[in-house]
């Protein structure tokens, strides 16, 4: 069967069968254009892909961990369970074949035309994060993923999905339970400088379709909600200042307060002209009128909308949200694209005894005594963790054809 879609690639390629927008091999940046976007041969292109979660950014429900949730949490997890040299050469193995070119092959074989990048600010800092210390390779893996996806015709959208201090105050951020971005200097002048060193990095290159600033600010759960959505647009003005030092071109992606949901913060629309807003939107009915605050914002500011997480539902949902989207001029790129079990395009088969690692993480660790008693046979740990980095490699995951079928993209595989 996977022999069957790689020969399909191949014949799409030389009869010209794969999806008619333009792939990004001109020297020519996407645009905007009112509600559109425009790509390098003038014509509408509408975003169709998939978020590659979990790579850059782990978070705790891939893994079915509950208690270990955050980046931070599952590394400090690990070292419990198997220590700290063990899990640095995990993350080095994990960053290596979670994500390959094999995986974008596949994705551009689906008839995605776009893949939203998730990154944490660490991968530009010399702090602890993934088994590094310093030297981090934010830019190293970036580039490898350019170079896959220009060969496959990809658009690649870039987002920080874990800002300083954290923007959302939840596990998706990697933070301490409270977005600090929004109340120090300090992060938010990391959160800046980090834009502009990635958009000088990157300002030469087309195949990024644009910059997303930050997933999901300022979540619903603070007593001074409002007051912090107050301070979402003025940080986004000071980032998008940032980058225009340095790279005039890229379209910069705002997103909504209240997970991507909430755009009533945004009073000005006019102070860049590449400019797109960007929502979320998981559950609920999969009608216009569950996205019509979305299209009202979008019709009010003449600016493109893009959903940029849909996804964890059932097949006939999916299928019937993609058609309300599509109807409505929204593009869509579905989480995640590979993680443990289903709903997504590439399932990993849990390893023999992965119980054995969510028991401990999910077990009392509050102290050292609590740990060493919860902690299971180190080799018996290291060999299940092992068999977690064969099992994720594209060769060896699970095609979701159905997943893939409702999401009504340009493919070959209805």
């Amino acid at each position: 069967m996977r022999y069957f879609y790689f020969q399909l690639l191949i014949l799409c390629l030389w009869v010209g069968c794969s999806s008619p927008t333009s792939s990004p091999a001109t020297k020519s940046f996407m645009r905007v254009e009112g509600v559109n976007l425009i790509d390098s041969t003038g014509n509408k292109f509408f975003i169709q892909g998939t978020n590659l979660g979990n790579w850059l950014n782990p978070e705790g429900y891939m893994f079915r961990f509950q208690q270990a949730s955050s980046p931070t949490k599952i590394n400090q997890m690990f070292c419990e369970l198997v220590g700290p040299d063990f899990t640095a050469q995990f993350w080095s193995d994990f960053k290596d074949h979670y994500i390959t070119e094999k995986d974008i092959t596949f994705i551009a074989s689906t008839g995605a035309n776009t893949i939203r990048l998730p990154l944490h600010y660490k991968l530009f800092t010399e702090e602890d994060y993934m088994g590094l210390t310093h030297n981090q390779d934010g830019f190293q893996r970036i580039d490898q993923v350019i170079e896959w996806c220009r060969k496959e015709g990809l658009y690649l959208i870039l987002e920080i999905h874990d800002a300083p201090g954290g923007q959302t105050g939840d596990n998706i951020d990697d933070s301490y339970g409270y977005p600090w971005l929004f109340e120090s200097e300090t992060s938010q002048a990391l959160f800046c400088s980090i834009w502009q060193r990635i958009a000088d990095y990157y300002k030469d290159e087309p195949l990024i379709l644009g910059y997303e600033l930050m997933n999901e600010p300022i979540a619903p759960y603070f007593d001074n909600m409002e007051e912090l959505n107050q301070k979402l647009e003025p940080l986004y003005k000071r980032a998008v200042a940032a980058i225009r030092v340095v790279d005039s071109e890229h379209i910069i992606l705002l997103g909504g307060a209240q997970w991507n949901g909430n755009f009533n913060p945004f009073t000005d629309a006019s102070f860049d002209k590449q400019l797109m807003y960007t929502c979320h939107r998981y559950g609920g009915e999969p009608t216009s009128e569950a996205i019509a605050s979305f299209i009202h914002f979008r019709d009010s500011v003449q600016l493109p909308m893009y959903m940029g997480e849909i996804g964890h539902n059932t097949e006939e949902w999916q299928e019937q949200f993609c058609s309300t989207l599509i109807a409505h001029n929204i593009g869509y790129t579905f989480w995640p694209y590979k993680k443990m079990d289903g709903s997504c395009f590439t399932a990993i088969t849990a390893p023999t005894n992965w119980s054995l690692i969510v028991d401990f993480a999910e077990s009392p660790r509050a102290t050292f005594d609590e740990v060493r008693k919860a902690r299971p046979n180190q080799k018996e740990a290291q060999k299940v963790l092992q068999e977690f980095i064969e099992n994720c490699k594209w060769e060896n995951c699970k095609i979701q054809e159905g997943y893939i079928r409702s999401l009504l993209l340009n493919n070959k595989l209805h």
